[in-house]
């Protein structure tokens, strides 16, 4: 099983339900695993894994709503789509705020789960890469050397050279050549790219966030 593949996890406690669903979004080709129960799921469970879960939202031993909450405490961030035949009011609204993408009630069309279930997993993905992308600046920023860092934040906030030369104690020249290795090392093209990168990473006087 290619863990970087994104996939729809089933979990349900009923075989037919799992075997309907599968074939629905196996028909849109999607990868489909299927769990009998949200304590195997949990169990199985791996941080790289990658796409979204369609759990029940009551099931017998851990419900739906208990796996969320373990799964929130671990920091997995994976789409949750619930679906149920009896969800009453508070358990919808608990389910949303804790997280949860959406609450389909039974029955509802072949459709509207597949739409929920590519947009699930588009958004997994796109999240999943900006935290690539993040990590990618982060090891950008750590190749910078104490100095080039103070002459970085100093040009994202819009400060001139001999500015930050004052402020800084250094000559205008000094500031010039700290600046072209920024622009360098963080692989900034302008001024602008520069400034944006610094926003990805949060920056302000201390560091990235």
């Amino acid at each position: 099983m290619n863990s970087d593949q994104a996939r729809v996890f089933i979990i349900d406690d009923e075989s037919d339900v799992r075997a309907a669903l599968s074939m629905l979004i196996r028909s849109i080709g999607l990868e489909v695993e299927t769990f009998s129960n949200a304590l195997d799921f949990l169990v199985s469970y791996r941080p790289q894994w990658s796409g979204c879960i369609v759990a029940d939202i009551r099931m017998p031993g851990m419900s739906g709503l208990e796996l969320q909450e373990k799964l929130n405490a671990m920091g997995a961030d994976m789409p949750l789509i619930f679906i149920s035949g009896h969800a009453d009011v508070p358990t919808a609204v608990r389910a949303i705020q804790e997280g949860a993408l959406d609450l389909l009630e039974k029955p509802f069309s072949d459709q509207r789960l597949l739409d929920k279930v590519q947009s699930a997993v588009r958004r997994d993905l796109e999240r999943r890469a900006e935290i690539a992308v993040r990590g990618q600046l982060q090891q950008r920023y750590a190749a910078l050397t104490p100095r080039e860092r103070e002459v970085m934040t100093a040009v994202v906030a819009g400060k001139m050279n001999k500015v930050t030369a004052h402020e800084l104690n250094l000559s205008t020249r000094t500031v010039e050549l700290h600046r072209a290795n920024v622009m360098e090392k963080m692989q900034a093209g302008s001024l602008a790219e520069l400034v944006r990168l610094a926003q990805m990473l949060e920056l302000d006087e201390s560091g990235p966030a």
